[in-house]
């Protein structure tokens, strides 16, 4: 509706930023000549032209045949849009390329409608959520890959420094994950906002070790450059003096010199105070008093505002409200948003400028005022924002009793778009709203469980349900990779349950407890698996029950096989079969077959082994997938048929990649490396090792295609290579939690390189130390090469 009003104060002639606009423009052309993807960041403080810089090179871009896609993170309290950039972008290559997104994401509509809601309904939780993120993110490339196959894309994000977690994640990984892609990836950024502290900050870091990546810092516009912004925005040249006063007062910052400039032609140069707040309410100041009034509602309805959710808040007449947007947008303090269904201001600096003004009772009725419009009618904004939007309102409204079951809503939301960064973050708020809000709210609060495993408490016990919320803090912590507070909020909660008679409850949080502790490395887990298996002893069949025992079957099947571990295995298969938890089933008979296999049933356990991954590919049980296409292969290969293996590891790739399963397409890849070695195709089992080192997402991934290289060092006789590969498999296997089928390769391949240096004593230790841990049933495929290589040493030694 005022997308046609006049702006008068931004400059028609481009000024300056000839370099970079040449490096954007470069990027572009080695995508076109190699076909390889490139990427650029681009720094600078608030108001220097990031956004006009890439608005020109977009429509360069568009002229050379390229498809611009744009996207802002949003700024809301002090949080982010789980997605919003990315959601943006998808929408504007799914309006240009309808027909051919369709076909791309045939098949996996429901995993990408977590960042693009229109393409339909987003699917519940998956027994396994770290699987379903690592999908989402794979799947996000791949898609990007497929519609860059005949067209050049230029993918931006702007405003990184109000990015949520998630969204860096995700852009961390396409800088990784894109491969023979036509895809320019452009990120903005404020360089002053980055304070120490700030959570850009690492990922610059990550970002900068990359080769692939190119920064940018765009610095403020010299005198000469300052006389040419006046000019184009006056359309003639201006006085010496003017030129001095303004670039003495802007110092160069381009959006300054915009101000002052407008102020100069509307002559009000002359008293402005030099604080940089008070220059930017200057125009604020000169609007009708609705006009204004409107400005500062917008303000706190986020970084952008929809016109009917802003309609509703002001409660004007619709004329009257029309009228006042009309001489915001006039001035240039408010623009319409580029789909046409809102504004923005029009630069950030002038609503933090504004919002600094409002007291803080009007920013706290502006908020509550927001909170009840959107109550009251959800449509006025997109059903996916809808949730957050409610949250951030009521909570900055100061409501506990209103702002506690918005944001736990939030965060149901948060996490079914696997969002588990801002998740916690919302989570930790309702911890910070639980005593404040009411007995009767609290109480009307229904935990929703992650896991499906968690029991719901069914009462209105206040310590109970305020366990619950703890068990979801555990969880979603974990989850966003924050296990050290994980580990404490499950220790917390601990420490509550000594006080209830509550097995169930403390089995659950002791079973997360040991997760945690290996995976920070406090040991392997077993003193809590071990107390959770007694706690469970002799209780009704439960999801909880279901949940322990498998956990004790795959840790024993791991730490210590043999007939204990095997038992185990088939009480977890029972209890899943009595819950009805067909994952948690299948889980466990992979367990189950491969200790089949090693106990001399090798032929049914291989059955039941193919027999479980068929129906896990027929229901999606997309962790199940996963684990068993990597056990698979390493069952064939342990009894010999390593032919077999390697057929199967190609099944694999395919399967795991088509579902997006990145990381485990990593360990399907080692194990190929390990049979392919057996097989002498030496140096396919290099690529695929190699493969599998580019493609692991964790510290065993990367362990595991090093011990391959070591092993294939080794026989090639690169013996100072097989030492640099055996100092990174220790350096990530560590020694916190040794397993049989870590240990045992890594001693072999240290008592090998001993022997080569002549150390027999200490190829005679190795062997030793390991000797003292002994063998378990199921762990001969790693006992006899090391056994054989000791022989081997001491033959040698003997001549």
């Amino acid at each position: 509706m005022l997308s046609s009003v006049e702006t008068r104060s931004v400059s028609p002639v481009f000024v300056g930023r000839a370099a970079e606009l040449a490096a954007l423009g470069e990027a572009l052309a080695r995508i076109a000549a190699t076909g390889e993807p490139q990427a650029l960041l681009i720094g600078g403080e608030a108001g220097v032209g990031k956004t006009r810089l890439i608005e020109e090179f977009a429509e360069a871009a568009r002229a050379r045949g390229a498809l611009v896609a744009l996207g802002g993170c949003i700024e809301i309290g002090s949080e982010g849009l789980p997605f919003a950039p990315f959601s943006a972008i998808l929408h504007t290559l799914n309006w240009h390329l309808r027909d051919e997104l369709a076909a791309a994401v045939a098949g996996q509509e429901g995993e990408l409608s977590r960042i693009l809601p229109e393409l339909g309904e987003t699917p519940g939780e998956a027994h396994d959520e770290e699987i379903g993120r690592a999908r989402l993110f794979e799947l996000t490339a791949r898609l990007l890959e497929r519609l860059a196959t005949d067209r050049t894309l230029v993918i931006v994000v702007e405003d990184l420094h109000w990015a949520d977690r998630s969204t860096r994640e995700l852009l961390a990984y396409l800088l990784r994950a894109l491969h023979d892609a036509r895809v320019l990836l452009v990120a903005t950024y404020r360089s002053d906002d980055i304070h120490r502290r700030h959570p850009l900050r690492p990922f610059l870091a990550e970002i900068d070790r990359m080769r692939t990546v190119r920064r940018i810092e765009l610095a403020r516009f010299n005198r000469d450059e300052v006389r040419s912004q006046i000019a184009g925005i006056n359309g003639s040249a201006p006085e010496e003096d003017t030129v001095d006063r303004v670039f003495k007062r802007s110092e160069g910052n381009a959006f300054f010199v915009e101000e002052l400039a407008r102020g100069l032609a509307d002559g009000c140069l002359h008293g402005l105070s030099d604080p940089l707040r008070d220059l930017l309410l200057v125009r604020v100041e000169a609007l009708p008093e609705d006009a204004q009034r409107v400005v500062r509602t917008a303000s706190e309805g986020g970084s952008t505002v929809e016109h009917e959710l802003l309609s509703a808040v002001c409660g004007m007449p619709e004329d009257d409200l029309i009228a006042a947007l009309r001489a915001a947008v006039g001035s240039n303090t408010l623009v319409p948003t580029q789909d046409g269904t809102g504004y923005r201001f029009r630069h950030a600096l002038v609503r933090e400028a504004v919002v600094d003004d409002l007291l803080p009772g009007e920013r706290t009725r502006l908020n509550r005022r927001y909170a009840q419009a959107l109550e009251a009618d959800p449509s006025l904004v997109r059903s996916d924002v809808c949730a957050a939007r409610l949250a951030s309102y009521w909570y900055k409204a100061h409501d506990a009793a209103k702002a506690l079951p918005a944001v736990l809503a939030a965060s149901v939301q948060a996490r079914r778009r696997h969002a588990y960064a801002e998740q916690l973050r919302l989570l930790d708020r309702a911890l910070e709203l639980w005593d404040d809000a009411p007995p009767e709210v609290r109480q009307g609060v229904r935990p929703v469980d992650y896991t499906e495993a968690y029991p719901a408490c069914g009462c209105d016990d206040d310590a109970l349900r305020f366990l619950d919320l703890l068990a979801e803090i555990a969880v979603a912590a974990r989850l966003s990779g924050d296990s050290e507070r994980a580990f404490t909020i499950a220790k917390r909660a601990l420490r509550s349950l000594r006080e209830e008679d509550d097995p169930l409850r403390t089995a659950w949080f002791l079973v997360q407890r040991s997760r945690l502790c290996q995976g920070t490395g406090r040991g392997n887990g077993w003193e809590d698996l071990g107390r959770a298996q007694e706690l469970v002893r002799g209780l009704p069949p439960s999801s909880v029950h279901a949940e322990v025992m498998a956990a004790v079957a795959g840790w024993s099947a791991l730490h210590d096989p043999g007939p204990d571990a095997y038992t185990t295995a088939e009480r977890a298969v029972e209890l899943a079969q009595l819950v009805g938890d067909e994952e948690a089933e299948l889980n466990s008979r992979v367990t189950l077959a491969g200790l089949r296999i090693d106990s001399g049933e090798v032929d049914e356990g291989l059955t039941d082994l193919r027999t479980a991954l068929g129906r896990a590919v027929d229901c999606g049980y997309f962790a199940v997938i996963g684990r068993g296409h990597v056990n698979l292969p390493s069952a064939l290969e342990g009894v010999g048929r390593s032919r077999e293996a390697v057929e199967v590891t190609e099944q694999g790739v395919r399967l795991t990649t088509h579902y997006g399963l990145k990381d485990t397409t990593s360990w399907v890849l080692g194990n190929r490396a390990e049979s392919l070695h057996s097989l002498g195709r030496w140096e396919e089992a290099g690529r695929a090792a190699t493969d599998a080192r580019r493609l692991a997402q964790n510290r065993r991934g990367m362990a595991l295609a090093a011990n391959h290289l070591t092993d294939l060092a080794l026989d090639r006789g690169d013996l100072a290579e097989a030492e640099r590969e055996l100092v990174v498999a220790r350096e990530y296997y560590g020694t916190h939690d040794p397993q049989p089928q870590h240990a045992l390769p890594m001693a072999r391949h240290a008592l090998r390189i001993a022997a080569r240096q002549g150390r027999l004593l200490d190829a005679r230790a190795i062997l030793e130390q390991a000797l003292e841990g002994g063998f378990p049933p199921g762990i001969q495929r790693y006992a006899w090469p090391l056994l054989w290589w000791a022989a081997a040493a001491e033959s040698d030694a003997r001549g």
